[in-house]
């Protein structure tokens, strides 16, 4: 597996586990790094720009995915679902050193490998709609 998915994987792994305790991702992010053995992997940098990143623009990026996810609220969505797009928008709008069809099409294959059979296909749209909006 490629040392950026990863650390993608590892940043869902956090920012779900700060969704359902309801605790700030930065917390969580916190403990976790507690918990790993040293020397930590290579990719852990990038597991923390991430889960930092998407603490610190949430309320941005919730309220894109609340805005383009077409009937859908944040609450309905899979948390597994709703934390790839934070990861995904994060990156769309923030990581300059991410083209946009990479972190669609990352978060597209992380949701078909933990979540459900129309998670990938969701993921694609609502993610295309806010990758249009961010170019314009």
């Amino acid at each position: 597996m490629p040392a950026r998915r990863k650390a993608r994987k590892r940043a869902l792994d956090v920012l779900y586990e700060a969704d359902l305790r309801n605790l700030p991702p930065v917390e969580v992010l916190a403990s976790y790094l507690e918990r790993i053995e040293q020397p930590r992997p290579d990719h852990i940098g990038y597991t923390i720009r991430i889960v930092e990143g998407v603490a610190e623009h949430l309320d941005r990026i919730d309220e894109l995915l609340a805005s383009y996810a077409e009937g859908w609220t944040l609450d309905r969505m899979p948390v597994v679902d709703r934390n790839l797009a934070r990861i995904a928008v994060y990156e769309l709008l923030q990581a300059d050193d991410v083209d946009d069809a990479v972190a669609i099409t990352e978060a597209v294959e992380l949701a078909r490998q933990m979540s459900t059979d129309d998670s990938p296909r969701f993921l694609n749209g609502l993610l295309g709609r806010i990758a249009e909006y961010a170019t314009r």
